[in-house]
């Protein structure tokens, strides 16, 4: 069982940036394949990034490529979303999903994963 428990939403300008972290619980952490998903209202729930258990591998959504970047560090059981030049298209809640994987495949279908997070809002001021 793993729980997860995101932070680091908020309220900021376009153009500005903001890291999100999520901490996991439990003592596997680092078998984990972990993944951010957003919902903006009335839309379906999206894929994000995606990060490999080892870190070696990561994979974005298009139109974050470039803005966005996520990292893990296993020591501290948390995996973080770095985001820059926020735009307004980016207001949404951010989720954080793990799965128990050590894949370097892409993964990036919502019910490939078995844990996720309450969510963090974002929000991004034209």
């Amino acid at each position: 069982q793993v729980q997860l428990v995101e932070s680091g939403g908020g309220l900021v300008q376009a153009g500005g940036s903001l890291r999100l972290s999520c901490a996991a619980s439990g003592r596997t952490f680092s078998s984990y394949f972990m993944g951010w998903f957003r919902q903006a209202p009335g839309k379906v729930r999206e894929f994000v990034a995606a990060i490999s258990a080892s870190g070696g591998s990561t994979d974005y959504l298009d139109s974050v490529k470039g803005r966005f970047t996520i990292y893990r560090d296993n020591a501290k059981n948390t995996v973080y979303l770095q985001m820059n030049r926020l735009k307004p298209e980016d207001k949404a809640v951010y989720y954080c999903a793990a799965k128990l994987s050590l894949s370097d495949l892409p993964q990036r279908r919502k019910n490939e994963y078995s844990y996720w997070g309450q969510g963090t809002q974002v929000t991004v001021a034209a």
